[in-house]
């Protein structure tokens, strides 16, 4: 069996609409609220969604509005096995009685700041969720800690596979971090044009694919949205990043940054179980053109859409309208 298969696909329907937002390293509060989903990095040896920059946005903006003002009362670390160990106490100094003051994304990071030297650091890694709820509402399977707010209301975290990350930072300074110092620019600002694109590439050979999933040339572009900007912008995923012209380059990053806008506005794409901090799925899935349809028709022009591997993850792709 080629090893260029990878595991079953998942039927969704195409739809289309679109967004003008921008945001990048932001802290201040966000009244919007839309729906959530899932996506990003896959496992070599199965093909599954998680979240991605527009997931970790949404999920922002939906606990905006529930979280500013808030104080954090107590946090419950049940299970600190994470991807870094969870230092509860660290936690609990930083954040114990401090009021939430703001709510920010850097990549697929999620920010929240308190009033007090400190922020709070949350990453989703493969399946994490971040909901809130009633704070008697029975814990989760998988749930490792909790934060109980002054409201009656708990943030919970949960994380079957734990890949996640959960910890305390101080603020001033946080994006000279090791977690964050070695990020490119942010895809939904004006820093992301062709130009900035082409210089990345300079002196590189590899394919455009995995050039645009190197969180140092862009933060937060995952596999899903990575397909589907190269399918909008007819750019072969396995072409060479030093075999693309200038006009080609600015073309891919208006691509990309109205694929993650467009993801934004329809609440995230949800594949598996990823949901907003409400519990709500995203519906971006609908408007997919090539990612999952391996196999069907190229809505734009009729050929097959196929898949590969590369780098051990699924990039889907139209052999007619890319080259």
């Amino acid at each position: 069996m080629s090893t260029q298969l990878a595991g079953p696909r998942r039927p969704v329907r195409r739809r289309f609409c679109s967004n003008q937002t921008r945001y990048s390293f932001v802290v201040e509060p966000c009244p919007e609220r839309r729906s959530f989903a899932d996506p990003d990095n896959e496992l070599p040896t199965r093909d599954t969604g998680l979240p991605e920059l527009p997931e970790i946005e949404v999920l922002r903006r939906s606990l905006a509005p529930r979280l500013l003002g808030r104080t954090i009362e107590r946090i419950e670390v049940l299970n600190p096995s994470l991807r870094e160990p969870v230092d509860g106490e660290a936690l609990s100094a930083a954040a114990t009685g401090n009021r939430i003051v703001g709510l920010g994304r850097r990549a697929k990071f999620l920010l929240i700041d308190l009033d007090s030297p400190h922020s709070l650091v949350i990453h989703l890694g493969m399946s994490g969720r971040l909901t809130l709820v009633q704070d008697d509402e029975p814990r989760e399977r998988h749930e490792h800690l909790a934060l109980h707010l002054d409201s009656g209301h708990r943030l919970r975290f949960r994380d079957p596979r734990r890949f996640g990350l959960v910890l305390a930072l101080p603020t001033e300074g946080i994006l000279d971090d090791r977690h964050f110092n070695r990020l490119g620019p942010e895809p939904l600002t004006n820093d992301l044009d062709g130009d900035l694109l082409e210089r990345a590439a300079a002196r590189r050979k590899g394919p455009v694919k995995g050039f645009l999933l190197d969180p140092r040339v862009i933060a937060g572009v995952g596999n899903i949205y990575a397909c589907e900007a190269l399918h909008r912008a007819g750019i072969h995923p396995a072409r060479s990043v030093a075999r693309i012209a200038a006009r080609r380059w600015q073309r891919l990053a208006e691509e990309v940054r109205a694929t993650l806008e467009e993801a934004i506005a329809d609440g995230g794409t949800t594949l598996n179980d990823f949901v907003d901090g409400e519990g709500k799925s995203g519906y971006f899935q609908v408007s997919l053109a090539v990612y999952g349809h391996e196999g069907e028709e190229c809505a734009r022009c009729g050929r097959t859409i196929r898949r590969i591997v590369q780098s051990g993850r699924s990039t889907f792709y139209c052999p007619g309208c890319q080259r």
